[in-house]
């Protein structure tokens, strides 16, 4: 992939294809990095992800013109939860990666949440270093670990639990 212009922007619903293909490739690509599969996922029908992309903020991140990564946040429900968010699904194809795409992303859903939220939350695969570190860059600090939290086939995978307070706790 050739060095190229980098944008970050939200996904529509009308982009509902664009985003299928990207998350089915994450799926496809890094299993173990999220908590539903490509089979539960390509078996969605189109309407599904245009209703995510309108209920959640969905960032795709492009080089040049073509999608090389997504990263998604929701608010969680229930009264007492709406002050929080769930970053979920971070995605950049492994030959995009290193070009600072997951930063642009983290920081998209970031500045998105900033005055919406008061903190984010995710998890990321124990030995996923790359991405704790990205994190951990980002101020997101850990809080948690969630043992045996993914099971892929025989193998079980931890997830630490992470967070960033958008604004001082009072």
């Amino acid at each position: 992939m050739n060095p190229g212009q980098i944008t970050v922007r939200r996904l529509l619903p009308e982009e509902a294809g664009l985003f299928r293909s990207i998350r089915l490739e994450a799926l496809a690509t890094s299993p173990e990095a999220f908590a539903t599969t490509l089979a539960k996922q390509a078996a969605d029908p189109l309407a599904h992800f245009a209703q995510t992309l309108t209920e959640a903020a969905v960032f795709g991140a492009f080089l040049d013109s073509e999608i090389t990564g997504m990263a998604g946040l929701y608010r969680e429900q229930g009264e007492r939860k709406q002050h929080r968010g769930v970053l979920w699904g971070m995605y950049v194809r492994p030959a995009a990666q290193g070009r600072g795409l997951g930063r642009a992303l983290l920081r998209a859903v970031l500045a998105h949440a900033q005055g919406e939220l008061e903190q984010v939350h995710l998890s990321v695969v124990s030995d996923n270093e790359p991405a704790r570190r990205l994190y951990e860059s980002e101020g997101f600090t850990a809080y948690g670990l969630e043992p045996h939290a993914l099971k892929q086939g025989r193998r079980y995978l931890d997830e630490i639990l992470m967070v960033r307070l958008l604004r001082p706790v009072p």
